[in-house]
């Protein structure tokens, strides 16, 4: 019976599953490595996304948007690192609806420790095992699938 379903070829399946072992243990490395931190990887790009933004800082909503992750999801994320003095929540004095997440003094001191340890993380397990070619190769095939998936 035709289907119509275009399935993978052997080769298809191979790499298919080769990216899924390989980013489930890379993501689960590149976590356990940051406990050491008291931090989590979902913890720790909250970080990085602050620090990298003007004031460090950004609305809700927009860091959400960032990680790709559900509001709830962030808000019980960020409520953690505001208990651990990490990150601080304000009012948008613009818009009375709108909250910031800021990243406190202890928060960007703390990833700053982290952030060596976690690079190095990701070169020994990602980086350093490709060719400059194939590396960029994964930037291309990525940033095509966050085009295609954003346009819906």
């Amino acid at each position: 019976m035709e289907t119509g379903t275009r399935w993978l070829s052997p080769e298809q399946q191979v790499a298919w599953r080769a990216y899924l072992l390989g980013t489930a243990r890379l993501m689960a490395k590149l976590d356990d490595d940051l406990r050491r931190f008291g931090l989590g990887i979902n913890d720790y790009e909250i970080l990085v996304r602050l620090s990298e933004s003007p004031e460090r800082r950004l609305r809700m909503a927009d860091l959400a948007d960032r990680l790709h992750q559900s509001r709830s999801r962030l808000t019980h994320t960020v409520g953690r690192l505001e208990a651990a003095d990490l990150v601080r929540r304000t009012s948008c004095t613009s818009d009375k609806r709108g909250v910031w997440a800021e990243l406190t003094e202890s928060g960007f001191a703390l990833l700053e420790q982290a952030a060596p340890y976690h690079v190095e993380g990701v070169r020994e397990n990602l980086v350093d095992l490709a060719s400059s070619e194939d590396f960029a190769a994964v930037g291309r095939v990525f940033d095509s699938v966050s085009e295609h998936i954003g346009q819906r």
